[in-house]
């Protein structure tokens, strides 16, 4: 799979650390599309967070079975995959931490049924919108300088989340829309 984009602290303007044995998480997320052609966009809004659905793959997990998973959980929708996009590493030195995400397109198959928000997903005051992909870019890039911390993850790793998702749907706009190429149908 092809690598995005690797964000690390320097995105951020902070200093990089040297990792020591750090966490290693693996992750399943992207763009999924209703039958309006807008996309799904999962937003905390008591941390003023606008991310794409996905969430950690579970032990031994297939990447596309997680995707197909997180996206049933947090927006209540089947789907079909119809492309893989890449993978998007994120280097957290000052946490330790480094993330792999597979990243994936879908469309929503059927009627879109009731979200299974987890209670941290809940407490964050979690919705789910579905937006123009435009409308989506501009939300999360402007959300990045407006996040608030929660008791669960701290603005830090918050930045982390909006600009990775950010640079999937720049990535997705720039290689994608601009050549015509259509979702399937």
């Amino acid at each position: 799979m092809k690598n995005i984009k690797i964000l690390t602290d320097e995105d951020f303007g902070l200093d990089v650390l040297e990792l020591k044995e750090p966490r290693i998480r693996f992750g399943a997320r992207g763009i999924v599309f209703n039958q309006d052609n807008k996309i799904a966009i999962l937003n905390k809004q008591l941390k003023n967070e606008y991310k794409l659905i996905g969430g950690g793959m579970e032990k031994d997990e297939d990447p596309k079975l997680s995707f197909e998973r997180e996206v049933l959980e947090e927006s209540g929708c089947n789907i079909e995959i119809i492309d893989e996009l890449g993978m998007i590493e994120e280097i957290k030195s000052h946490d330790n931490f480094k993330q792999i995400s597979y990243i994936f397109v879908a469309n929503v198959i059927g009627e879109i049924g009731e979200t299974n928000f987890t209670e941290k997903e809940m407490n964050e005051g979690a919705q789910i919108l579905w937006l123009d992909i435009e409308d989506a870019i501009k939300l999360i890039k402007d959300s990045e300088d407006k996040l608030v911390a929660s008791k669960y993850e701290n603005v830090y790793h918050s930045k982390f989340i909006v600009r990775r998702d950010y640079e999937i749907l720049k990535y997705y706009k720039e290689n994608f829309m601009k050549q015509n190429i259509k979702v399937k149908e």
